[in-house]
């Protein structure tokens, strides 16, 4: 086994001159989709070899297969197969579950990737990322602001300094300057300077772990090669050069927001230490230590808003350089004057003594602010940027990036209120011994009960409709069956399941809906929190009594349902990365989310697809260059996904001798509508022309995978019809046991599959194919109504 596969590496390396009798060799490229498998189901054969790869990510042959380059005529026209697989980029073991606390940042990031096709608008387009960044900047303040409040405010200011509530938490009594216990640690400023190291090391873990991910999954580089000309405006970034590849950004991002968190937590610790000190009568030095630090941390605050601001994504070439000064010294400083700061707060001051909350209120309404008019800039740009190219596939028509924006910030929003509520609950079980955090995150965690119900409505709603949809596909499912459609129950099974499958096409009302929803129920929670810090407590009778006492019950309400989705949220997490069932049901989200690169947040969990893409790019370059063979890249599901990414990474040249066949593929369905710019139409269009030849299948039952939709004769030739499923409706001689409902799985164990596969081998030629005619109805290579007619070989 092991000189097989070093005779594998030598063999599929590329670096060698094509083998002899390697033009009549044809190779298919299997690349599996969301729900991972492993390479013996994929390949049909419990022996199987590792050719290239690691642990991680590899290309697996059969054993028999290793050499095949060598022996082209034992194939007999069939290809040999090779297995792509990227499980492990996406799952492992539970502890990837804690990626889904970093969801806000993942979220945001897809955000930045969801602008309309815009050709000609580039201010607009830079304006869009730079709105998106911004917005990736406030989340990282506000979940290190939240993480102040718990450790800072709530824990070392209101409880520790609370004889009563240090009764009941005993692990406090060191900090606490009542009885004669009190120590060094009990003043004040101490307090605070020891919390710091709570959000602080938050932020230390969160850099680390995007450096970490970074260097494990996104180092890779894709093939040097020079970009493409840009005559054409509507080709695809996904094509150039540096696009998989963002090593500059993420450096210079990771450096801004890890000076974010450092400078936010040291303007907590200053901030309730320079307004004692301004008090009439105070030590002057102290005063003026305290307003040079507060200015030094403005100063500071507006050069990383600059460094976010200045630099988009570089695509258009391998851009390996760092900018290593900024890279090292933005964090430098913030962590000086984190530390100025902790030596200021903990510098004596005898009078003074914790009462009430810190001053956190107005910080936490300015985020809020601050975020709701990135969210309607952002929506004004995508706008704009519609109008000037309008796609009528695009989801939202062109404003699913500010809906999800505006979900990002629902989600940091929600997950700080809930979690200051909740430690505010359990440290002061009475509710009369602290102050509480501030109203604005109470007024959030208000807001959670009645979203839930605007969701639970819509949901009834969409069941609703799916089940007068599935009342009417069964006319369909009896049409589709003649004479053989006598069964009720199956027929209703058939047509429940083509009808759930069409609510995938729903999700842009549903997102369009519970957006609007949240930035309407988070303008009242501001709205909420500022009226009541205005109104005084004495005249808070009659009907704002009536909606205060409201307000009280769903914030404590929302604060229990913080505590039992906090626990979902991580229970099915683990789920998902243990359980292929579970992970088929909800990876389809996590993997859209994690195929693309960080852009906008370098918290984000790390993207699979810069190790994937540049692993399919290579092998498929250096096969076809070793041996001149023919090439089939076959992908399902989200591996369809990677490999017309892959392709459009090709040199034209190379590209041109690849046939795409792609089943249950979300290509067009996923991302050419959610993400028009690097999916729509043109560039979908143009991957058409540069490939040999496509072919996608897909089925009705499907909830992922649907057709390409190219325009004018383009589609049909893509596009096969939609396939039959289940394979027999009742028993027959082929199928004498009930036949399942394939849904998104298995599209091998249709005819169609083989034959697609047959007909793409048929027309790829080992010498150089001549240019593709227009579309047009051009019969298969076998003489059927299907196929690619478009390329001829000499």
């Amino acid at each position: 086994m092991e000189q097989a596969k070093e005779r594998g590496a030598r063999g599929g390396t590329g670096d060698t001159a094509p083998a002899s009798g390697g033009e009549g060799t044809a190779l298919e490229l299997l690349v599996h989709g969301v729900g991972g498998t492993t390479p013996e189901q994929m390949l049909d054969d419990p022996r199987t070899v590792r050719i290239t790869g690691d642990d991680t990510a590899a290309v697996f042959r059969r054993a028999d297969d290793v050499d095949a380059e060598s022996r082209p005529g034992e194939r007999r026209g069939e290809p040999v197969p090779e297995a792509y697989v990227w499980c492990n980029l996406t799952s492992g073991n539970g502890t990837r579950a804690l990626w889904l606390l970093l969801l806000p940042f993942m979220v945001v990031n897809l955000a930045h990737w969801m602008r309309p096709a815009t050709p000609g608008r580039d201010r607009t387009v830079r304006l869009y990322g730079m709105l998106v960044r911004l917005a990736g900047l406030t989340l990282t303040v506000l979940l290190t602001a939240a993480a102040c409040e718990v450790a800072l405010d709530l824990a070392a200011w209101q409880c520790a300094g609370t004889e009563a509530c240090v009764g009941r938490h005993t692990w406090l009594g060191f900090l606490s300057p009542a009885g004669s216990g009190a120590g060094w640690w009990s003043a004040p400023g101490r307090r605070l300077a020891l919390a710091a190291a709570v959000p602080a090391a938050l932020t230390g873990l969160l850099w680390y772990l995007s450096l970490r991910t970074w260097r494990a999954y996104e180092s890779q580089q894709p093939m040097d090669r020079a970009a493409a000309p840009e005559e054409d405006p509507a080709r695809t970034a996904l094509g150039r050069p540096g696009f998989w590849y963002g090593r500059r950004l993420v450096a210079r991002l990771r450096a801004a927001h890890t000076a974010a968190g450092l400078l936010t937590v040291a303007a907590a610790v200053t901030v309730p230490a320079a307004r004692f000190d301004r008090r009439p009568g105070g030590p002057a030095a102290l005063e003026v230590t305290g307003r040079l630090l507060e200015a030094a941390l403005i100063a500071a605050a507006v050069a990383v808003t600059v460094v976010v601001c200045r630099r988009g994504r570089g695509e258009h070439r391998l851009d390996r350089a760092v900018d290593r000064r900024l890279v090292q010294r933005l964090p430098l400083t913030a962590g000086t004057l984190f530390a100025g700061a902790l030596l200021y707060a903990g510098w004596a001051r005898p009078q003074w003594v914790s009462a009430g909350g810190l001053p956190g209120n107005t910080a936490f309404s300015g985020l809020a602010l601050a975020q709701g008019l990135l969210v309607i800039a952002l929506a004004v740009a995508a706008h704009l940027l519609h109008r000037t190219a309008p796609d009528p596939r695009a989801a939202m028509r062109g404003l699913g990036g500010p809906a999800v924006a505006m979900l990002a910030c629902a989600l940091g929003g929600v997950m700080s209120g809930g979690v200051a509520q909740r430690v505010s609950d359990w440290l002061d079980g009475t509710g009369t011994f602290l102050a509480g955090p501030p109203v604005l995150l109470t007024w959030q965690a208000s807001v959670i009960p009645p979203l839930l119900l605007v969701v639970l409505a819509l949901c009834a709603v969409l069941v609703r409709h799916t089940l007068l949809r599935a009342r009417a596909e069964r006319a369909d499912v009896t049409g589709d069956q003649p004479g053989d459609a006598g069964d009720p129950a199956r027929t209703r099974r058939i047509a429940t399941a083509r009808a759930a499958a069409r609510l995938t096409d729903r999700a842009p009302l549903l997102l369009a809906l519970t957006s609007t929803a949240t930035f309407l129920l988070g303008a009242a929670a501001l709205a909420g929190a500022l009226a009541t810090d205005r109104t005084p407590a004495a005249a808070a009778d009659g009907t704002y009594a009536v909606v205060q006492g409201a307000a009280r019950t769903a914030q404590a309400l929302g604060s229990w349902l913080i505590g039992v989705g906090f626990i979902l949220f991580v229970t099915w997490g683990r789920r998902a990365y243990k359980d292929p069932a579970a992970r088929r049901t909800i990876g389809i989200l996590w993997d859209v989310g994690t195929f693309w690169p960080r852009a906008a947040h370098p918290f984000a969990p790390p993207c699979y697809a810069e190790r994937a893409v540049p692993d399919l790019t290579w092998r498929m370059a250096t096969w076809t260059r070793a041996t001149g063979g023919r090439l089939v890249l076959s992908g399902h599901s989200q591996g369809s996904v990677l490999a017309a990414a892959a392709a459009w990474q090709l040199e034209p040249s190379v590209r041109a001798r690849v046939a795409l066949l792609t089943y249950g593929s979300p290509l067009e369905r996923l991302y050419g509508r959610w993400f028009p710019a690097h999916f729509g139409p043109a560039a979908l269009a143009g991957l058409h022309r540069e490939v040999d030849c496509w072919r996608n299948l897909h089925r009705a039952t499907d909830p992922i995978g649907g057709p390409v939709r190219l325009p004018g004769d383009c589609g049909p030739e893509v596009d096969r019809e939609a396939l039959k499923d289940p394979l027999a409706y009742g028993r027959t001689a082929l199928h004498p046991l009930p036949a399942p409902i394939l849904g998104h799985s298995d599209y091998q164990a249709d005819p169609a599959f083989a034959e697609e596969r047959r007909r793409l081998l048929a027309r790829l030629r080992p010498d150089l194919p001549g240019p593709r005619p227009a579309c047009g109805p051009v019969p298969g290579a076998d003489g059927g109504p299907h196929g690619c007619g478009g390329r001829s070989s000499a």
